[in-house]
């Protein structure tokens, strides 16, 4: 029998719980996520779906050590990213990359859209000044961004510009995995419609792994092979696109089906 390959990220009863301070010295314990497990496999596209407000974003700032897990853990390729090395995990997350929500959040209003872009390839002491202008130029292309527009800054560009900017630095440094939270929810169905293009044209031309965060499930569907379905902070349903959308077991699961054949 062969031994399945093994997760390239594995989140393993995850938590996270935050305090909340009242009047009178009282505190109250919130629990943004709740003993969360899920993994992603090298090449495979995963879509974690709930309603706002479920953990979804918590649960990706935790992966990306922009908010520190209550109890579990995250594995990236077998290594512990709670535990491993500060030099470690700074060379492991050359491997996988986040695009937030905002598309302004990934770029520095006072740098150009080139010099964002290029940063991660500076940050990992990757190439020469010659080779990174050109891995730049070659993402820019692919992106359907055009030269000129690498000397502009991010509040000269629209809402897709931005996004495709946002993109194109997550992917410069060729990682194995990116997480996009909610890529399309700001853009306008046209501009949503061609970023989804985008992505599917690096599936087919990187071997890329995702980890699709949205509320949007004719999103999922269209991009996944498995989905994860989060609700206040638990997963409550996991299973391939497919059986999940003929036959979902969970009631919550069949409530968001039902919500968005109604839109």
């Amino acid at each position: 029998m062969n031994t399945p390959p093994q997760p390239l990220l594995e989140v393993d009863r995850l938590s996270k719980h935050y305090l909340r301070r009242h009047l009178w010295h009282r505190s109250e314990r919130i629990t943004a996520i709740d003993d969360a497990s899920l993994s992603v496999g090298d090449g495979e596209w995963v879509g974690l779906v709930g309603e706002s407000g479920s953990g979804k974003s918590t649960l990706a700032h935790c992966i990306f050590g922009l908010t520190t897990p209550t109890t579990g853990d995250i594995r990236y390729n077998g290594e512990s990213l709670r535990t491993v090395s500060k030099r470690r995990l700074r060379q492991l997350r050359r491997s996988f990359q986040l695009v937030f929500q905002d598309p302004f959040a990934s770029l520095n209003p006072r740098h150009t859209i080139g010099e964002s872009v290029a940063e991660p390839l500076e940050v990992h002491g990757i190439g020469t000044s010659a080779s990174r202008r050109a891995r730049v130029l070659e993402l820019f292309d692919q992106v359907g961004l055009t030269p000129t527009q690498l000397q502009q800054r991010p509040a000269e560009l629209s809402g897709g510009q931005q996004q495709r900017a946002a993109l194109a630095r997550a992917l410069v440094i060729r990682p194995r995995l990116v997480v996009l939270d909610e890529p399309v929810s700001s853009l306008d169905a046209s501009i949503a419609a061609q970023i989804v293009n985008l992505l599917l044209r690096f599936r087919a031309t990187e071997g890329l792994a995702l980890l699709l965060i949205t509320h949007n499930l004719h999103l999922a569907r269209h991009l996944t092979t498995r989905i994860a379905v989060m609700r206040e902070g638990r997963i409550v349903e996991m299973a391939d696109t497919r059986s999940l959308f003929e036959s979902p077991s969970h009631p919550y699961t069949k409530m968001l089906i039902k919500a968005g054949r109604r839109k």
